[in-house]
């Protein structure tokens, strides 16, 4: 019966060791899913902070040259002597060259952190802006057509900046 009982005892301690191991492979195992999701988490609230920051630093800019762009507007209305007008385009198109390189930089940020479809729509800002004071340029040297062009393409600025922020908040609420 000695036999027995030492045969039930050592089947009893490896079962016991048995289970011990297995719980403790359950539980690392487990640690290691919480971890892994901890660090996606924390992963997808930096890219998403990230991203927020690049898309409010594209507004910003954007902004600042949006606003200049009304500035001439203004002086095509306010000012009448033609003398006066081309100084203050000339003035206007130092500070739109001063806002442009933000605005460059900020869009580059916006193509690196993305996703597609809200750096194509900051790459259009951009190319809209490029264009929109190119056509300055034309005004200060005389261009006759140049000043509708300039109306149109101030609007074109405008809704490419509204498509920009309107793909920027799906970008960011899918985040």
């Amino acid at each position: 019966m000695g036999d027995i009982a030492v045969w039930v005892a050592a089947l009893t301690g490896s079962t016991a060791v048995l289970a011990s191991w297995v719980t403790n492979l359950g539980n690392v195992r487990a640690a290691r899913v919480q971890a892994e999701a901890s660090a996606q988490a924390q992963h997808r609230g930096r890219v998403r902070e990230v991203r927020r920051a690049a898309y409010l630093g594209l507004m910003e800019h954007a902004h600042v040259s949006g606003e200049l762009y009304r500035r001439v507007r203004d002086a095509f209305y306010r000012i009448t002597d033609p003398e006066q007008q081309l100084a203050r385009f000339e003035e206007l198109r130092s500070e739109l060259r001063e806002a442009y390189d933000p605005l460059m930089h900020s869009v580059r940020v916006v193509l690196l952190e993305g996703p597609s479809a809200t750096a194509a729509a900051a790459q259009d800002v951009l190319d809209t802006a490029q264009k929109t004071n190119r056509c300055l340029w034309r005004m200060t040297c005389g261009d006759a057509d140049a000043r509708e062009r300039f109306v149109e393409l101030q609007g074109t600025y405008l809704r490419d900046l509204g498509r920009f922020v309107e793909t920027a908040r799906a970008a960011m609420e899918a985040s």
